[in-house]
Parts: structure tokens; sequence; C-alpha cells
């Protein structure tokens, strides 16, 4: 549509437009790159102007006015989130922070809590049929021009054309200020050697938790969105989150994001806003595999819970021992704001198969800061309740919370911090009485050379167990495994009945591992949405240093499956890299599967009687003996 031929009384400069504000008024501002930048640097310079409100979400251009004196004593800015260049004059009370969650933003319109008179938006040319586009700024455009009073449209034909519920007719605007500018871009900063190599971990850790088929959400900050190219190896992943970004672009142009799998809008990428760079306004231009619409339907919880396997991602502050959550705050100074985080983790726990991801660096200010605290600092605000939290990633681990007591928190999120503050976090959690007064701390060392010791094993019956090592996280799953064996499995385990397994026993043996001398393999199981310990196959140092004592425990629903012949050969193998030379083990005469497993595995092995059953010695890379001279046979089949 040509408007000066169509709508010509619309058209006017930008001056002109402004001119139509009286003093007094409530102006909204475009949020995010998709700002009407020409339409702002008026309306901040423009002298007549007295007492106006403005209302913005994502702020840029503001920057550039807010350290002048005159501009303040005109005009009073109010933001629902603090980016990075609003910064130091939110921590000076240059500017006001309204905390909101995003779901909850377009109703303070709609119910007149916070009153519009005016809308500053920036538009795409209308087509033929006279429909502009809010192009890269859906979010919050549509409701302030629904209760504004006056709207004023930066017409640019440099903004994208976006599909979705983008649209808005010239009819709705009352005056078109025609103005091309380049948009804001955002382009990412080259990453030192040492915050690479951290994004890179907490991305290995987050792939482990993201199954081919999620629809994902990756909250703002720089380090949600590094993830996404440790999502290579994934398949069929979708997208329904606030903010598209150029980190997503590689994974669609591989067809790894495809969105074929989700089961709200398949075949299309949901959300709010878009910040990047040109090619990414490009790549979403007149583009159908976007879907833009307002942060009303993007955002609402029951929206995103129809997205089946929905994982949210997002950052944080810092997090306390009990889960509590800190996004928006350093102490007493306003940081960033509410966000989107709430609105997706609460929606991801409605979501069929879905969960939620924080993910942070454990350390802060050089490493003299861990960001998990025993409390949140002086001044902090909650962001997120500890009921909300599922899984807290940091460069050292995953910690789970869902479901979890405080003192199992205490000992997911120490095990995740940074070592050097770990025996802290426990002297602190004990001052609390978080946790037993005899709790040892997590292991100093840097366990991230357990990750290749993790498997995935497929049994006889056609499922599958995850394997990975035992961490002192897993007392009580650990515990509730050992009270679900039968007296017999347990007896063919210790060759005594054992009754109980206390916390005094258990973290004797399990609470500060030493991974280089023992080693505990855990098989997990998926039961009803949450993973069971199934079998645990462990060594330890043997009396001549040299080889390792062996022993397996198999739950009976999962004996005879070949659990205990995996495991076997996994710890084979890591015994291996640390430097034994075999196994020892003493075996029960009725235990017939694990003399079996053995002579199978070990046809060299050497077996003597004893009193108890047979003490086995057997060496690695250990040609067999000539036929007839193994282990002894056995009968009984039954793997325990």
């Amino acid at each position: 549509m040509d408007l000066s031929e169509r709508r010509p009384e619309k058209l006017m400069s930008a001056d002109e437009a402004l001119s139509r504000i009286k003093n007094g008024s409530r102006v909204f501002l475009g949020t995010g790159f998709g700002e009407p930048r020409h339409l702002i640097r008026a309306l901040a310079q423009n002298k007549k102007l007295h007492d106006i409100m403005i209302y913005q979400m994502l702020s840029s251009t503001l920057a550039e006015f807010v350290d002048d004196p005159s501009f303040l004593r005109r005009f009073s800015i109010k933001l629902f989130f603090i980016n990075n260049v609003m910064r130091k004059a939110a921590f000076e009370g240059k500017i006001d922070y309204i905390p909101s969650y995003l779901s909850q933003l377009t109703g303070l319109f709609y119910s007149r809590r916070i009153g519009l008179d005016v809308s500053l938006i920036q538009v795409a040319p209308p087509d033929r049929f006279g429909y502009c586009s809010l192009g890269i700024s859906v979010a919050l455009s549509r409701a302030a021009i629904d209760n504004s009073k006056l709207v004023i449209a930066q017409v640019n034909p440099r903004m994208p054309r976006t599909w979705g519920e983008t649209f808005v007719h010239v009819d709705e605007i009352d005056c078109m200020v025609a103005f091309e500018e380049p948009l804001l871009e955002d382009k990412p900063c080259e990453q030192d050697p040492e915050t690479a190599e951290i994004n890179a971990r907490i991305g290995h850790y987050v792939s482990q938790l993201v199954d081919d088929g999620a629809t994902l959400q990756i909250g703002l900050g720089n380090v949600p969105y590094s993830i996404l190219q440790y999502l290579e190896n994934k398949k069929n992943l979708g997208v329904h989150t606030q903010m598209i970004t150029d980190a997503f672009i590689p994974l669609m142009e591989k067809k790894i994001i495809n969105n074929k799998k989700k089961t709200l809008l398949p075949g299309k990428a949901v959300a709010s806003l878009c910040m990047g760079s040109e090619a990414l306004y490009r790549y979403v231009d007149d583009n159908p595999l976007f879907y833009f619409s307002s942060s009303k339907f993007v955002n609402d919880p029951s929206v995103i819970a129809k997205n089946e396997r929905l994982i949210s991602i997002s950052s944080a502050l810092e997090v306390d021992l009990t889960g509590q959550v800190c996004m928006d705050s350093v102490g007493d100074l306003f940081y960033s704001g509410s966000g989107d985080q709430v609105d997706f983790l609460r929606g991801s726990a409605m979501s069929k198969g879905g969960f939620s991801i924080i993910a942070l660096p454990s350390t802060a200010r050089g490493g003299t800061v861990s960001r998990i605290a025993p409390h949140l600092s002086k001044g902090a605000g909650v962001a997120t309740t500890r009921g909300d939290v599922n899984f807290v990633v940091t460069e050292y681990g995953i910690a789970e919370l869902q479901g979890k007591s405080i003192y199992q928190r205490v000992m997911e999120l120490s095990q995740v911090a940074h070592p050097d503050f770990r025996e802290e976090l426990i002297r602190q959690a004990k001052k609390r009485h978080y946790i037993f007064a005899d709790q040892l701390p997590p292991s100093r060392e840097d366990l991230l050379f357990l990750e290749s010791y993790k498997s995935i094993f497929k049994l006889k019956n056609g499922k599958t167990i995850e394997v990975r090592p035992l961490v002192p996280s897993d007392e009580f799953s650990y515990r509730n495994f050992f009270y679900s064996l039968r007296q017999e499995t347990i007896f063919h385990r210790f060759f005594y009945n054992i009754k109980l397994f206390p916390h005094e026993t258990i973290q004797k043996h399990w609470a500060s591992v030493d991974y280089r001398k023992n080693m505990s393999l855990i098989g997990l199981s998926r039961a009803r949405g949450h993973k069971e310990i199934m079998a645990i196959g462990s060594y330890a140092m043997g009396e001549d240093g040299a080889r390792a004592e062996v022993a397996f425990v198999v739950r009976e629903d999962f004996q005879s499956l070949g659990v205990a012949s995996y495991l076997m050969d996994a710890l084979q193998k890591i015994a291996k890299e640390n430097g034994y030379m075999g196994f020892t083990a003493t075996v029960l005469r009725t235990n017939s599967s694990m003399l079996r497993i053995f002579k199978k595995k070990f046809p060299a092995a050497k077996m003597s009687s004893s009193m108890d059953g047979f003490e086995i010695v057997a060496d690695f890379d250990v040609p067999p003996p000539p036929d007839g001279d193994g282990a002894p046979e056995t009968g009984e089949k039954n793997e325990k």
C-alpha cells in the first residue's frame, strides 16, 4: 500500500506526530531491538513535553539520555526488565523497576492497572491490504495498541515482516512516521577461554537432560544461549520461547530444530521477540517457520504446558542451599527482572514429560564468590521459590531438587558448587541444622572425568538402563534400593543378613569416595517419571593394592538380564585406567550366576574354595588356560 496515495493524512514527521502528545501522558515504547529509535530520540529531545511517564520492557535508546538531568526532570522511566545498558541508571536510582511476570504484563494494560495514553511502536511497511507487521517486537505491543488513545508508528522498511499474531492495520494507527534506519543488533561477544570452558561444561551437562523430540525454552542471558551449540547431537527439537537469537539458527539450518514433534503449533518456532544480528532479521523475514505472538500467549503457563516434553532452560544470579533462586537483583541493586523464568518453570512443570533447568556458573567475581550460597545475599529477591525448581546445572554437574528434602538439596547443590566452597557450604548447612551434624562434605576433586564412565545399556527385554558413578547425593536412593531387596539377595552380597542401612553406615562407605581407588557404578531405571537404582557394581582397593575387590547387587526384577555382566565390563575398563591389574572377589557357592560371569569374563581366573564359597583372583589381559583347567562348573542360574 502506498500511504502517500491511500492515507496521506496519516503520514507526518516525528515532530508533527509527537506534538499530539499532551503533558502528563503515559507513553509505551516498543521493546527490544524493534523499538522505534527515531521516535524515541525525537521524544527525548522535545523540550515542550513535561511530566511524561514512560513504560518499556527492554530499553536501549533511552540509555543515551538517562545521564541528562534535564531529560530526567521531564521524563520518568519505568522498566519491566533492566538490561545491561540501563543497569547503571537503575543502580543510581534514575529509573524505576516494575516486577511482573511477562505472562501478566499485558493484563496490566487491559485492566488499566497501568493506564496508557500513547504508544510509540515500529512496524514494517503495510502490504496491499493495509496490514503492517510488528516484526521482531511483538511481546507487549498488541496490548499497548489496544489500550492507548494515540498510536504513533515508525514505518521502517528494514523491519522484518514476521508471521503469527503480528499484524496491525493502518486504520489502528493514528500517525505514521516513515523513517528508515538500521535495527539494533546484538553481536555475540568473544568469550575468554575460561568462560568458554565453563559454558562448554554446562552445555555438556544440560545436553544429557535434553532428549530427542523435546521442545525448548531458552531464557535471557549468555549462559542459556551458549548451551544451544551443545545440542547438535539431538534430533527433532522444537522451540517455544520468549526470544529468538542467532544461536537458534545453526540448529535450524541443520534441521536439528525442526518443530516436527511439537504438540502445540507443530512445525512452528513460537516466540514474541527477536534480538540479534542483521542476518537473523533476514532469516525470520517472511519465514513461515516462525510464529510470533504476544507475551500473553507465549508466556502463559497453561499455553506453555500444551507443549509436551517442554524443557525450560534459564539462568540465575545465585541459588541458595534450599533451592531458592535470585535472578533480578544483586543484593539491594536491581539487576535484570522477573522476566519469563517463573512462567516457563510452571508451564514446564505442567507439561507432560516437561521439566525446568536453572543453568549458571558456580562462581562470580573471578571465582571469589560462590553462586551456590548458604542463603541469598542480603536484599536479594526470590524470583523463583524452592518449590518451583527442578534441575540446577553448573560446570560441576547436575543437581536434581524436585521432590527432594532440604538435606538432599544441600547435598545435591554442594556437589555442583565450586570445589573451593563445598566444605564451607556443608559447615553452614550444619549450622542451620539442614543436614546431619556428622555429614562429610563432597570431595573437593573436579569430577568431570566421571562423565566418561556414564553409559546406556539395553537389556535383554528391550528396556534400557542408565549407568553412572554413585555420588554422595545418592544416599537416599541407595538406602531405598537396599531396603527394596530380598534378604537372600542381600546375603549373597554381604554374606550375612543385614537388617538396617542407617545414614552412618552408608556415609562411611560412600559419602567421600576416592574415585581413583574405589568405584561404584549404579544402574538406573525409569519408573513413573523418575529414576530408581536397580543395580550397584563396586570395586575397592584390595589388600595388595594391585587388585580391587569387586561385588555386585542386582534387584530381583532385573536379574538374568545381563546387568551384572555389563557392570563387570564397565568396572574392568575403569579399574584398568586407574592402574589395577585385576579383581578379587568372594562368591558364595549358591551364587552360581556370579561364578558363571567370572568364568566367562576371566577364563584364567584362579578359584579356591573357602568356608563361605570361592575366593577368586581374576587378572586382566591374561590368556585363558588349556581346556579343562578353568573355573569350577556351577548349576543354579540366578544373577545376584
